[in-house]
């Protein structure tokens, strides 16, 4: 470990003699993590420290275990000891492939779908944090690549009716929630819908809605029957959640958002929701705060990273192989618990800088388990987590009570 230390502090070294472009507060240099004696929590309403815990339910109920300095521990308190006031949650439509094909078991769980969702609600919103609901309007994963429709609706032909169902779906699911006292603060209207929704499996005389294909109006008219019943059931509760539409990678998002706001008629939403995976991205950590300025004074809009990630280590836990390998590591950061940490550091407060309202780390309490997905066993993010390979809790988290400048 020393030796890592001493690795890690020359390379931090070089790197400010050879570059004036770092920005954010710097690591301690004498221990390789800020001093985190004195935490600084933040409000949801002050900004989002936020984390994706989508996943934790179905490893706990495969023998995932979490703790802290090895003492095992609730993991939704411990996100929330340490300065997490928001949960991000995936909401699949009817995901019935985690029972037929991944466990063969029709008992199991639907994971991520709505009673798997409602689930985790409580254990956040019991821990005082606040939720945003993430409506993937698809049965499994949707993505920039992946937007599947739902099978309840794919013999859709008239968009009319597809509006219908969508507005009926996203209402339903929120007065539900609303009823047991548990409306998010936060909901999202689709997951990185960057050329739309609904569409890649799409047959025909499905109503179009692949903006990239210029079916803008239909998308927009889409996206709108969500955001109304949004606004339908906020209207009868206490909570009046803030409504994020959401893109992957910054540079993706000037275009996307005037199209859909021009060409599709979309107004009446809150946040612009991006996805920063630097790895995946043209733009560089040094130059995201001029994109997030760019995007509230163009859009009059808030914005927050929804998504976010970076490892601590390369190495594997189990034989699911890992998604973020050797390929995804920065100048300035490398892939150790501190590195991580700076990372997060340095994102965060050019978000800050930027004028944004949020960050929220996608997946960081994916720890290896006897979990499945359609691809393998375990875990293909454990090296992103926040939890090093016996499920303890490292210093990674700490970039959530980091005093920045706000």
């Amino acid at each position: 470990m020393n030796y890592l230390k001493t690795i890690f502090l020359l390379f931090l070294l070089l790197s400010s003699c050879s570059s004036d472009s770092s920005i954010g507060p710097r690591v301690n240099q004498d221990d390789d993590r800020p001093d985190d004696s004195d935490p600084v929590y933040y409000s949801a309403d002050e900004f989002i420290m936020g984390a994706d815990l989508s996943y934790v339910n179905q490893i706990l109920d495969h023998g995932g275990i979490y703790s802290v300095d090895s003492e095992i521990q609730n993991p939704y308190k411990i996100f929330a000891d340490h300065g997490t006031n928001t949960v991000r949650l995936r909401l699949w439509h009817n995901p019935e492939w985690v029972q037929t094909e991944v466990y063969e078991d029709p008992e199991k769980p639907l994971y991520s779908g709505f009673d798997d969702v409602k689930r985790s609600m409580e254990e956040a919103k019991a821990q005082g944090m606040a939720v945003n609901l993430d409506f993937h309007y698809s049965d499994i994963w949707a993505d920039p690549s992946h937007q599947n429709i739902p099978a309840a609706w794919i013999e859709i032909t008239d968009i009319e009716e597809l509006k219908d169902s969508v507005y009926a779906y996203t209402y339903q699911t929120l007065e539900k929630l609303n009823e047991e006292g548990l409306m998010p603060e936060f909901v999202q209207v689709g997951n990185e819908t960057n050329c739309g929704m609904m569409f890649t499996n799409a047959p025909e005389g499905f109503p179009p809605l692949n903006g990239c294909d210029g079916y803008w109006d239909n998308l927009g008219a889409v996206i709108n029957s969500g955001i109304q019943a949004v606004l339908d059931v906020a209207a009868g509760s206490e909570i009046n959640p803030k409504i994020i539409l959401h893109i992957a990678q910054p540079e993706n998002t000037e275009w996307w958002f005037e199209n859909i706001m021009s060409e599709g008629g979309v107004s009446d939403f809150d946040i612009i929701g991006i996805s920063y995976y630097s790895h995946f991205s043209d733009t560089p950590l040094i130059e995201l705060d001029d994109y997030i300025s760019t995007f509230r004074d163009k859009f009059d809009r808030e914005v927050m990273v929804v998504e976010t990630a970076y490892p601590w280590t390369t190495e594997n836990a189990d034989q699911y192989n890992n998604i973020f390998g050797q390929s995804a590591i920065e100048p300035n950061y490398p892939a150790t618990k501190e590195g991580q940490l700076q990372y997060f550091i340095d994102l965060t407060q050019a978000v800050m800088d930027g004028g944004g309202s949020g960050v929220m780390v996608w997946e960081p309490a994916w720890i290896t388990s006897d979990m499945k997905d359609l691809w393998g066993t375990g875990s293909s993010w454990e090296n992103n987590a926040f939890f090093d390979y016996d499920g303890d809790l490292h210093q990674g988290i700490n970039f959530m009570t980091t005093d920045y400048e706000l």
